[in-house]
């Protein structure tokens, strides 16, 4: 049998919560013809699944959607060799289908993958769409050049800490935005960035300020809220400033558009001071920048120029609640859960 979390019958509410998701079993599918059955190795968590839920754009009984690093079991597709290990979006599940039929996001297109490359849990980390999604908002859209200022907030996070680390490659000043002082602590120490300040200090918008004494030229934003609040009077003239996630508002009340409220406060110093504002939406990236960004980041990641934490938990019943935990910062690092052994490891 299979296990698999789908979302129960029950609202979902603002932020998930014990009875958000549901855990069943089902026969492990059978392959048909150009499809193969894989074993989840590997299931990541990230923010942006959680818009995927409450916007109602999961199939009602169906596994919740993840990226996932996987095993292939039984294959029907040339090429595709039982053992062999493939990124694919298996979801909260243990074993699924990959293949002609099986319905998955356009942009993300299931691969196999090499572990002599690296560990293959970076295939949904640093040297996957994590990555790219870095890559795209930091350097093709916030162009960070030496001797600028790059403030990036949830520091400390999956995406957050290869943005920074990619700007401080380019000659940026970087200042981190994290929570507690063990993850500030990381930030600079082991990232490298120049400076981190904590949006927990009842002083957070002082002491942003002075982390920033020449003002702020590139902003990677992750947060929203009162982050964003702290960083804008900062904007130099002419400033870059990418748009990845506004997890302070992924609970707001439906129909609230939080992208709208934040250009609103922002509207008078964005006017005045020539400040861009770009979305980012990793999908468009893919298909032209995809084999750049490779070639550009993997030999850092291998060189440990690009530094990567991963929050791995273990268990297919720990999904969930590593998935709230993350939502709510509580994690430290790309946060994985872990569901069958590593064949690599």
């Amino acid at each position: 049998m299979n296990r698999y979390w789908t979302l129960s019958d029950k609202p979902v509410g603002a932020w998930p919560d014990a009875d958000t998701f549901v855990l069943r079993e089902a026969p492990i599918p059978s392959p048909g013809p150009g499809q193969a059955l894989t074993r989840t190795i590997y299931i990541s968590l990230d923010p942006y699944q959680w818009g995927y839920k409450r916007r109602g754009a999961e199939a009602p009984g169906a596994p919740c959607h993840a990226r996932t690093v996987s095993q292939v079991v039984e294959s029907r597709i040339a090429g595709l060799a039982p053992g062999d290990v493939v990124f694919n979006t298996n979801g909260w599940s243990e074993y699924a289908l990959m293949g002609e039929g099986v319905a998955r996001p356009a942009y993300m297109i299931p691969r196999k993958l090499d572990p002599a490359q690296g560990r293959i849990s970076l295939a949904v980390g640093v040297l996957g769409m994590l990555g790219l999604t870095a890559y795209a908002g930091m350097i093709l859209l916030g162009d960070p050049k030496a001797g600028e200022t790059a403030v990036v907030s949830a520091a400390s996070g999956g995406v957050g800490q290869i943005a920074g680390q990619l700007a401080r490659l380019r000659g940026a000043r970087v200042v981190g935005i994290a929570g507690h002082a063990d993850k500030c602590r990381y930030v600079t120490e082991d990232l490298g960035f120049d400076a981190c300040v904590s949006h927990l200090s009842p002083t957070f918008a002082a002491d942003l300020a002075a982390a920033c004494p020449a003002g702020v030229d590139v902003y990677f934003e992750n947060v929203g809220g009162a982050v964003f609040d702290a960083v804008l009077p900062l904007f130099n003239r002419g400033a870059r400033m990418t748009i990845c996630g506004l997890i302070a508002h992924y609970g707001d009340a439906p129909g609230v558009d939080a992208r709208a409220a934040l250009m609103a406060r922002g509207a008078a110093i964005f006017a005045e001071r020539g400040v861009s504002v770009r979305d980012l939406f990793v999908g468009d990236y893919v298909a032209d920048h995809h084999d750049a960004f490779l070639a550009e980041v993997a030999p850092q990641v291998a060189a440990g120029r690009i530094r990567y934490r991963e929050d791995l938990r273990q268990g297919l019943e720990n999904v969930p609640a590593a998935f709230a935990e993350m939502l709510k910062g509580a994690n430290f690092g790309k946060t994985l859960v872990q569901v069958s052994p590593d064949p690599t490891l």
